[in-house]
């Protein structure tokens, strides 16, 4: 028997480490920041073994689809960008896992361009190229699976020295809205993919989204049925307006996050997704790494269910 629930499963931030030797070159630029940040704090604490945990667990409760928004590398270096190509063609097919940048994934000028070559399979939509074409606007990008809608945004921008800022353009945001209608015309529930959470206060100033009000006008007028987002490394629930009820905007901590850090330990959202238009079904359930670090378990709560 086929069946009809749709299970998408939500990472972010994932950080890949660790980092690699980098030239004086590549360090004369704002990277020696987050060079200096990641040594004396991220790599005491984000491991690479938290994140197979994770992708086992996934892969044992079948789910149908992989979101993952942002931040896969650190630096953006040329081989850290490659090894996050690898890391994602290890993953499987690019059919099943949808990619949205962050910025650490743009961290300096030109490496946003050499991220999305690199990556191109994973953060393009079903009518694109097969191959990258310079200086085209690959963002948003639709993908549709089974009943559902994959709405693909990028915030992700290179920014200067001690800055995490995201920026979601006009442009942007009127081909979004476009995708959305489209896609609630043909009956499909709608998730929007982001990096940079999409609501005022939701993280400090010098690391928000620039455009949050123009991103809530695409969710009201365009229509959704969730957001995912990363960025904080936090589990976190708010809403937007929609066009017939409040919207979930649903963020994860770091998918790299060991235990005994400030942050939470690393987790993943769940969604079963069923209905119809007008009767849809949304439940969410988020599973963290266990106190010891060794496995990942339910965190016994709903994150919403609709």
């Amino acid at each position: 028997m086929c069946r009809s629930m749709f299970k998408l499963a939500h990472i972010s931030d994932i950080h890949l480490g660790p980092l690699p030797n980098l030239s004086f070159r590549e360090l004369f630029s704002k990277r020696i920041t987050g060079f200096v940040n990641w040594h004396r704090h991220r790599r005491k604490h984000l491991f690479g073994g938290t994140l197979d945990l994770l992708l086992e667990d996934i892969r044992a409760r079948q789910a149908d689809h992989l979101a993952v928004t942002g931040d896969l590398v650190n630096l953006a270096s040329g081989i850290e960008i490659r090894s996050a190509a690898a890391w994602l063609r290890a993953l499987g097919e690019p059919a099943e896992t949808s990619v949205v940048p962050g910025n650490h994934d743009a961290y300096v000028p030109g490496a946003y361009e050499k991220s999305m070559r690199a990556w191109y399979d994973y953060v393009r939509g079903d009518l694109a190229p097969a191959e990258w074409e310079e200086d085209k606007h690959i963002f948003p990008y639709l993908r549709v699976r089974g009943k559902v809608a994959l709405v693909g945004c990028s915030t992700a921008v290179a920014t200067p020295p001690f800055a995490a800022s995201g920026f979601f353009s006009q442009r942007q945001a009127r081909e979004t809205v476009n995708m959305l209608r489209a896609a609630g015309e043909a009956g499909l529930f709608r998730v929007v993919m982001i990096h940079h959470p999409p609501i005022r206060g939701a993280t400090a100033f010098y690391k928000r989204m620039i455009g949050i009000r123009r991103f809530a006008a695409v969710v009201s007028t365009g229509g959704a049925e969730l957001v995912l987002h990363g960025h904080t490394h936090l589990n976190t629930l708010h809403w937007l307006r929609g066009q017939t009820g409040p919207v979930p905007v649903v963020g994860i901590a770091s998918a790299s996050q060991g235990p005994g850090g400030l942050k939470p330990r690393a987790a993943y959202n769940l969604f079963s997704i069923d209905g119809s238009p007008g009767a849809w079904e949304l439940r969410g359930e988020r599973f963290s790494l266990n106190d010891m670090g060794d496995g990942v378990s339910s965190e016994s709560v709903d994150i919403f269910k609709l």
